[in-house]
């Protein structure tokens, strides 16, 4: 499979990636023994970026992949995303970048994931009241303190990305 650069990073990825997300929610019920077998099947193709995030399965989905990774760590990219909030029930509650949840969601994705740092840590939606500089800020700490590698943004303006 043929790999490019993930921008300015070290990091190399298949042209092809999984996203994981109706593994656990939106598109029916799916089996996890199938799940991980599509994820292995992924990885022995050549895909090595895999695609989850916090509020997909209310945090089952990060389990789902850490569990389907485990021992093939170092063969795998990992993308997760934060800033939705749900409920455990699944209810939505609103979108947080607020610092503390930052770092609180982190945490409980390196849990789920049952790994030391994240590839890639990405805000899922730009909160419209917390400033995206404090935002930022306080995913940059992560990568300071190793939990992190690489920071990213989804749906942000041009501006927003701009004031990042």
């Amino acid at each position: 499979m043929k790999k490019r650069k993930l921008g300015k990073s070290d990091i190399d990825l298949a042209v092809v990636g999984l996203g994981c997300m109706g593994m656990s929610e939106f598109y029916g019920p799916a089996e996890d023994s199938k799940s991980i077998e599509v994820i292995h099947h992924a990885l022995e193709r050549g895909v090595n970026f895999f695609d989850t995030a916090d509020m997909y399965g209310v945090g089952r989905n990060e389990e789902l992949v850490g569990k389907a990774l485990e021992g093939k760590r170092e063969q795998a990219v990992i993308a997760t995303k934060f800033a939705v909030v749900r409920g455990d029930d699944g209810s939505r509650f609103g979108i947080s970048g607020k610092p503390e949840y930052v770092k609180s969601a982190c945490e409980k994705s390196l849990k789920r994931l049952n790994i030391e740092t994240i590839d890639l840590y990405y805000q899922h939606r730009v909160d419209p009241e917390t400033p995206i500089e404090d935002t930022v800020g306080a995913m940059a700490e992560l990568v300071k303190e190793g939990k992190v590698k690489y920071l990213g943004l989804s749906e942000c303006s041009t501006d927003t990305l701009r004031r990042a």
